[in-house]
C-alpha cells in the first residue's frame, strides 16, 4: 500500500486537474457557482473517505462529476417545484450506471471551462475579484493558497470571492461565452487576469521571493487551456507565447541566495529551450492569425528577441526599440515607455535612454514605481555619475516592496562608492 502522504499528494493533484472542469460542467447545470462548487467539494470529500480503500477510479472526473449529479439530484428531489429538473438529471444518470462507465463529451468539458473563464474573469468584477475567483475555479487553489500566494489574509480573500460570486449572482451574468462585439472587450479581460496571476509569479510584488513558481504554473496552464479552446484568437496565443518565453527564464533568474538576476546578467545556457521552442510555436501561431499583432503578441515579439539571440552581444535592440514603438502606439502607459526607454539606451546609449526616462520623473502614475528610479540609476551608473547613480538606487529601495529587490537595490548603491 502507497504511503499516506503520497496517497494525499496524488489526491490533492487529481482536485487540482478535475476541479476547474467539475465546476464548469456543474455550474452549467446547476446555474449557480457556489453551489456548484459546493456540490464539488462534497464530491471530492467522497472520494477522500473512498478513494485511499477502493483504489483511484480510472476516470477520477467523472466518478467525481456522477458523484456530485447525485447530490444534487438527491437535493432537487427536496424541492418539489423543481421536480422538472429532477427527472432531467435523472434521466442524464439513467444511462450511466457506475462512476467507471460515466463519461463526458470532451466539446462539452471544453465549452463549460471556456464559459467558466468568462464568467470569472467577467468585467462587473474587479480586477483583484477576477484573479481571486479565476485562482479558486480554474487553478484549483484553496483560499488559503491563494492568500499566500498574494501575501494578504484568508479571511480577505475569502471576503473577495464570495462578494464576486454574490456580484455574478445579482447582475444575472450567463453561463456562456460572449459574442460579436463583446467577445473583444471580455477576453482582454480574461487574458489580463491570466497575466496578472502570472506576472505576481514571475516577478513578485512583496513579500521575500523573486519567484512565485506555482503562480507561474497555474498562468500556463490556463493560458495552454485557453489557446486549446480558442484556436483561432490570435492574442491567446500572443498571451501563452509570452509567457512560455518569460517562464523560460525562471532558473537563471534567482541567484544561490535567492537574490533576483537582470535579464541582461543572466546565463542563457540555464534558460529553458522547451519553453522558448513552446513559446516561439504559440508566436508563429499568432503571426499566422493576425495581420496586426496585438499587445500580448508584441511583447512575446520582444522576449522572442531575447530568447533568440545567443548573447547579450547578439541581441538585435534597435528592434526591440521598434517594437516597443509599436505596442506605445497600442497602449500608450507610461510603463511601456520606461522598458522603451532601456531598450533605447541599450541601442543607442546610456545617455538617449537616460533622456527617455528623465522625461517620464513627473508621470504621477511612476511616482511610487520602483523601477524608474532603478532604470535612472543604472543609466547614470553607466555614464560614471555614480553620486547620483547612488541617490537613485537608494530612492528605489526604499519603494521596493519585495525584500530580494530592496537588498539588490542597496547592493548597486553601496557598488557606487568605489
Amino acid at each position: 500500500m502507497r504511503d499516506e502522504s503520497e496517497i494525499n499528494r496524488t489526491l490533492n493533484a487529481i482536485w487540482r486537474i478535475e476541479a476547474p472542469k467539475l465546476i464548469a460542467g456543474l455550474t452549467r447545470m446547476v446555474r449557480d457557482i457556489s453551489r456548484a462548487e459546493e456540490l464539488a467539494q462534497d464530491a471530492f470529500v467522497s472520494a477522500l473517505t473512498q478513494w485511499p480503500e477502493s483504489g483511484i477510479p480510472r476516470s477520477p472526473g467523472a466518478w467525481l462529476m456522477t458523484a456530485a449529479k447525485r447530490r444534487a439530484i438527491d437535493e432537487v428531489r427536496r424541492v418539489k417545484s423543481l421536480e422538472r429538473k429532477t427527472e432531467e438529471l435523472g434521466r442524464d444518470l439513467a444511462t450511466h450506471e457506475s462512476h467507471e462507465e460515466f463519461a463526458i463529451a470532451h466539446e462539452e468539458i471544453n465549452d463549460d471551462l471556456l464559459r467558466m473563464m468568462f464568467v470569472a474573469c467577467h468585467p462587473v468584477l474587479s480586477t483583484d475579484a477576477r484573479v481571486a475567483l479565476t485562482l479558486r475555479l480554474l487553478g484549483g487553489l484553496s483560499t488559503g493558497e491563494i492568500a499566500r500566494a498574494f501575501l494578504v489574509s484568508e479571511p480577505t480573500i475569502a471576503q473577495r470571492i464570495v462578494r464576486a460570486k454574490r456580484t455574478l449572482s445579482e447582475a444575472r451574468v450567463p453561463f456562456e461565452v460572449p459574442s460579436g462585439p463583446d467577445l473583444a472587450q471580455r477576453l482582454g479581460s480574461v487574458l489580463e487576469a491570466i497575466y496578472l496571476i502570472f506576472n505576481e509569479g514571475y516577478s513578485a510584488t512583496a513579500g521575500e521571493d523573486v519567484l512565485r513558481p506555482e503562480l507561474v504554473e497555474d498562468a500556463l496552464r490556463l493560458g495552454r487551456v485557453l489557446a486549446g479552446l480558442m484556436p483561432n484568437e490570435p492574442e491567446v496565443h500572443g498571451l501563452a507565447a509570452l509567457m512560455e518565453i518569460q517562464a523560460s527564464r525562471m532558473k537563471a533568474r534567482v541567484g544561490p541566495s535567492g537574490e533576483p538576476i537582470l535579464l541582461l546578467d543572466q546565463d542563457r545556457g540555464r534558460w529553458n529551450h522547451l519553453l522558448i521552442q513552446r513559446g516561439l510555436q504559440a508566436l508563429a501561431h499568432a503571426e499566422k492569425l493576425g495581420s496586426v499583432l496585438g499587445p500580448y503578441a508584441l511583447q512575446a515579439e520582444i522576449a522572442a528577441c531575447h530568447a533568440r539571440a545567443g548573447s547579450l552581444e547578439q541581441t538585435d535592440w534597435e528592434r526591440i526599440v521598434a517594437l516597443y514603438d509599436a505596442l506605445a502606439q497600442l497602449v500608450p502607459n507610461p510603463v511601456v515607455e520606461l522598458n522603451r526607454a532601456v531598450a533605447v539606451g541599450m541601442a543607442f546609449g546610456p545617455q538617449a535612454g537616460l533622456e527617455l526616462v528623465d522625461a517620464l520623473l513627473e508621470e504621477p502614475t511612476l511616482k511610487t514605481y520602483h523601477l524608474l528610479p532603478s532604470v535612472r540609476a543604472d543609466m547614470l551608473f553607466k555614464l560614471g555619475r555614480l553620486t547620483e547613480a547612488r541617490t537613485e538606487f537608494e530612492r528605489a529601495a526604499s519603494l521596493a516592496q519585495n525584500a530580494r529587490d530592496r537588498a539588490y537595490l542597496l547592493g548597486r548603491s553601496a557598488a557606487c562608492r568605489f
